[in-house]
């Protein structure tokens, strides 16, 4: 897949003054799910430079779409939904919407974030998330995923990924059973031409909002097993705790939890980057 050297930044005679200014962003998110953010970071005067790692396509396999659609058509069956990420809220939403023209009574919703969270609520359901962080972990310790013995429970995903929900509600008692609506596919780049973009487009930061999309940034980046040293001062933006540990320990040297992947989170983490950036620069 070759990659365009395309940079866009904001423009004008106040753009050294924005927030972002200095900053040279690669972006990693799939491609049409990262227009708003590119928009909002040229906005605030920083430059992008897209280069999507995560391609999120609906299921096509004859027997997963059957296996999905049984599931779906019994979803009256179900005493809570759970989405895992805004591709399984968007994706959920569609299923549903073609079979159940009204939602079935005493369905509940729980998403994990809240940008999950305000898709669901395009639907007239209870709709549960943690106020208190974004991971699986943070949805296990919601009142109501505590007390699940004998119900049933519908979890929307893409194919693959953590077992820890599903594993934890069925130690609870709960019956689980994966909707699993999406694949996830890793696009293929030359490493040559990643790192000439890199270092044409002056990069300085890099946003990594899953464990994947980090994985697949590092698997193109490494060489003989490990980061370039000139890379590992890229300040690095991921989503949580577990996967900024997993940053760390692949050689990052700056990674800055955002907290979630919304776009609000990682614009706040990017103006962390910008001040550290300019503090090293009055340093020197």
């Amino acid at each position: 897949m070759n990659v365009t050297a395309g940079t866009q930044q904001a423009t004008g005679a106040t753009a050294s003054a924005l927030p972002l200014a200095g900053l040279s962003v690669l972006l990693t998110r799939p491609a049409g799910q990262a227009d708003k953010l590119a928009a909002a970071i040229q906005s605030l005067g920083g430059r992008v430079t897209p280069l999507p790692l995560l391609a999120i396509e609906p299921i096509t396999e004859r027997v997963a779409v059957e296996r999905l659609k049984t599931f779906i058509m019994a979803l009256d069956n179900y005493d809570a939904a759970i989405f895992i990420s805004t591709n399984a809220a968007t994706l959920g939403l569609e299923w549903i919407e073609n079979y159940w023209p009204q939602l079935p009574v005493g369905l509940e919703a729980y998403a994990v974030g809240p940008g999950t969270a305000e898709i669901l609520r395009q639907l007239p359901w209870p709709v549960h998330c943690s106020n208190i962080g974004v991971t699986s972990e943070h949805l296990l310790v919601l009142p109501g995923l505590q007390d699940v013995a004998s119900k049933r429970i519908a979890l929307f995903r893409g194919q693959g990924g953590r077992e820890l929900l599903a594993e934890t509600l069925r130690e609870r008692g709960a019956r689980v059973d994966y909707l699993e609506i999406y694949q996830r596919r890793v696009p293929e780049y030359s490493r040559a031409v990643v790192l000439k973009l890199i270092d044409d487009n002056a990069i300085n930061a890099a946003i990594a909002t899953s464990q994947q999309i980090l994985d697949s940034l590092v698997a193109l980046l490494s060489v003989d097993g490990g980061l370039p040293q000139t890379l590992q001062s890229l300040c690095v933006i991921v989503p949580s705790h577990r996967v900024r540990e997993h940053a760390l320990a692949a050689g990052f040297k700056q990674v800055i939890d955002a907290g979630g992947a919304a776009d609000k989170a990682v614009l706040t983490s990017l103006q962390q980057c910008q001040a550290v950036s300019v503090i090293k620069k009055e340093s020197t």
